[in-house]
Formats: C-alpha cells, sequence, structure tokens
C-alpha cells in the first residue's frame, strides 16, 4: 500500500473509533447530565480525577506520588462537598490539596500546580452550571452542545477543504478551514435553541461564539502543553480519541467560560439561569 493510501486508511479507521466512541460515550454523559445531583457529579468528579493524572503524565510528573495522592483525595472532596451544596467546604478542600500538592511535589511544582486548579476548575464549574434547579440541564446541553459541534465542525472542515494551517508551531493539523466550520456550526446550535424557543436569538448567537471560540482556544492550550513535552495524546484511554484531556480540552475551557459568565450574571446558586435567561 502507498504511504497516501496507508495514511487515507488510518485516517478512515481512526474516524470509526471516533465515531463509534463518540456514539457510547455522548448518550451516556446526556442521560447523567439529565439525572444531575450526585450522579452528575460523581462523573465530572472521576473526569477531573483523570484530567489531573493525564496532566501529571504529560509534565513529566507522575512519579509524584504524595502530590497525586493529595490532588486525587482534594479533588475527590471537592467533588462530595459540591455535591451536597457545601460550597465553603470544597473551597477549604481545594486551598488545602493545592497547598499539600506544591509541597510533596520535588519538581515541576508549577506545572503540577496548574494541573490540579486545571482539573479543579473544570470540576467546579461542570456541577455549577448543572446545579440550577431552573435551568441547569439546559445550560449544560448547550454548552455540550455548542462543543461537540465546534469540534466535529472543524474535524470535517478541516479535512474536507484543508488551506492554511491555524498555528502549525502548536498544532500542524488544525486550519483556519477547520476553525471558521467549527465556529460556523456553534452558531447553528444556538438558531437551534432560538427557533425552539429555549432563549433570545441575538444573546444566544453571542454566547455560543464565545463558547465555541473558548473551546477552540481550550483545544490549542491542550497541545500547546503537550507539545511542550514532546507527547502526542494525553493516553489511549478512549479508542479514536486519545485520552480525556484530548476529548475534554475543549469542553474544560468552556464549561469555565460559561461558568464565569453565568456566575457574573446570577450568581452561584443560578449559573445556569446565569447563561440561558437574558
Amino acid at each position: 500500500m502507498s504511504g497516501g493510501g496507508a495514511e487515507r486508511a488510518g485516517g478512515s479507521r481512526n474516524l470509526v473509533l471516533r465515531i463509534v466512541a463518540a456514539l457510547v460515550l455522548a448518550p451516556l454523559a446526556i442521560a447523567l447530565a439529565y439525572s444531575g445531583g450526585w450522579m452528575w457529579s460523581l462523573l465530572v468528579t472521576l473526569a477531573a480525577i483523570g484530567l489531573f493524572g493525564e496532566w501529571l503524565m504529560i509534565v513529566g510528573a507522575s512519579t509524584h506520588v504524595g502530590a497525586m495522592a493529595s490532588g486525587i483525595v482534594a479533588l475527590a472532596l471537592i467533588g462530595f462537598s459540591l455535591a451536597f451544596g457545601w460550597i465553603t467546604v470544597a473551597l477549604i478542600s481545594g486551598i488545602l490539596g493545592l497547598a499539600l500538592v506544591v509541597l510533596l511535589t520535588s519538581g515541576k511544582r508549577g506545572w503540577v500546580a496548574a494541573g490540579l486548579l486545571y482539573a479543579a476548575a473544570a470540576l467546579v464549574a461542570s456541577v455549577l452550571v448543572r446545579q440550577d434547579a431552573a435551568n441547569g440541564f439546559l445550560a449544560l446541553m448547550f454548552v455540550l452542545l455548542i462543543v461537540w459541534v465546534t469540534d466535529i465542525g472543524g474535524y470535517f472542515a478541516g479535512r474536507g477543504v484543508g488551506g492554511p494551517k491555524l498555528w502549525p508551531r502548536v498544532s500542524p493539523k488544525k486550519t483556519w478551514a477547520g476553525a471558521i466550520g467549527g465556529f460556523g456550526g456553534s452558531l447553528i446550535v444556538a438558531v437551534g435553541f432560538a427557533v425552539c424557543d429555549l432563549g433570545k436569538a441575538g444573546p444566544l448567537l453571542l454566547l455560543g461564539a464565545v463558547l465555541s471560540v473558548a473551546s477552540q482556544l481550550g483545544d490549542l492550550f491542550e497541545s500547546a502543553v503537550k507539545r511542550r513535552f514532546g507527547v502526542k495524546d494525553s493516553s489511549q484511554l478512549i479508542p479514536g480519541h486519545g485520552g480525556l484531556m484530548d476529548r475534554l480540552d475543549g469542553f474544560v475551557a468552556a464549561i469555565v467560560m460559561a461558568s464565569i459568565i453565568g456566575f457574573l450574571r446570577r450568581g452561584v446558586d443560578s449559573v445556569g439561569s446565569g447563561l440561558m435567561v437574558w
């Protein structure tokens, strides 16, 4: 088989794996998001622990057992506290956990601490957006769909159109066509929500645009970290996708941005409404 044929065959196999993994994982995520409460908190807590572990592997700090254990315990306590609405306990757990991680790390303290902050931010934002009884599920689905469509649109537009690279030094495969395709897809999601009378068109379009850009920046951020340490995939946990960070990098950035917007508009108890009600 020629080099081009082998590359196309490998790309086709990878696409099939991506589709199969998505067909399994997406319904599970939606079901647990709909359930909310401790089930959603458990899922995102486990995901956050996985993100922290993969981050440590990427930066070459996975041998720092004490720091890893302290971070895992801190994330578990944060998730448990948030599941019961104990915001103050979650905050204290995070601060103490970060202090222990720094103290127990013999090298790369900044990178290890950044990994815990990255995972904790994803965990806290995911729970705060969903816990709003009035609009939490709607807001979470909006963020998830924006991220998924941005990723799918970017993948197919990038492969189908090609063209100039977006940031070749950091991510050689990403193109401007892919970025624009993903961005356009996010606007379609926003229009769909407005058509279904799930929000006002103007704010939803603006929010969709902001979250799509955040998602793509999150993807580039993870690529930059991996390139800094010469790593291709964060792990091989998810077939066709790599690791949790490879799959959730865009979601982490988008959900954190969404939680900040919702919090600034409505406060900690109504983050979801802060996103969806204008």
